[in-house]
């Protein structure tokens, strides 16, 4: 079995092209362009899980309110304890921490 490459240069690129949006409605007119419906809805839905686990919501709760398996909680919840702190980043600005 071949091994998945991870292309560095296009993530890079992609990163570098988020950072050039201005606005919300250029945010969205991309990623609507780049995703699709489906990876747009797994996307959101994994911020949202996230920014409830931060809140000490339990799964039920979670689950309840976004839809979200179990199993996509549990890898959220496992990258917010050993991630790169990604979402923490995010939240702390929304909060303006």
């Amino acid at each position: 079995m071949k091994k998945q490459v991870i292309n560095t240069e296009n993530r890079q690129f992609l990163y570098e092209a988020i950072l050039k949006l201005q606005n919300l409605e250029e945010c969205e007119a991309f990623f609507e362009d780049l995703c699709t419906v489906q990876e747009l809805e797994s996307i959101s839905q994994r911020l949202v899980v996230a920014k409830l686990l931060t809140e000490d919501k339990v799964y039920t709760d979670i689950v309840d309110r976004t839809g979200a398996s179990t199993a996509t909680i549990s890898r959220v919840n496992r990258t917010l304890q050993s991630g790169k702190d990604g979402y923490s980043i995010i939240f702390n600005r929304f909060s303006g921490k």
